[in-house]
């Protein structure tokens, strides 16, 4: 999954179709990440020792990652992620529209590095 911790993401459809926000955790094996003030529930909650009020609570759930696209630093604007190697062996993404770097997700390896001729 191209999308981590941390990016920007705009929401592609659905009913918060344009909105963005940060991404706060993501499942890999549902394929599904959690975005901050995105796909809000009201979850009712009883009254306890902890909560003795009660009511209703907003909590945001669990949207699919095919209907997040990342939000380009350079352009603002929604875009795919790339994977490239850099000279010294290390894999960095990318977004695809402008080639702006988005950081390194792995460190370097000599087989990757390109061999000066």
């Amino acid at each position: 999954m191209k999308i981590k911790v941390g990016d920007t993401v705009r929401i592609l459809s659905g009913d918060d179709r344009t909105k963005s926000g940060k991404v706060m955790s993501v499942n890999h094996d549902k394929n599904k990440v959690l975005v901050e003030g995105i796909n809000l529930v009201h979850k009712h909650v009883k009254p306890s020792r902890r909560n003795p009020q009660g009511g209703r609570l907003h909590k945001e759930m669990p949207v699919p990652v095919s209907i997040v696209a990342m939000i380009c630093p350079k352009t603002g604007k929604p875009t795919k992620v790339g994977y490239r190697f850099l000279a010294d062996g290390s894999k960095e993404r990318f977004a695809r529209k402008s080639g702006a770097a988005l950081g390194v997700s792995a460190p370097a390896k000599t087989s990757r590095a390109k061999q000066k001729a």
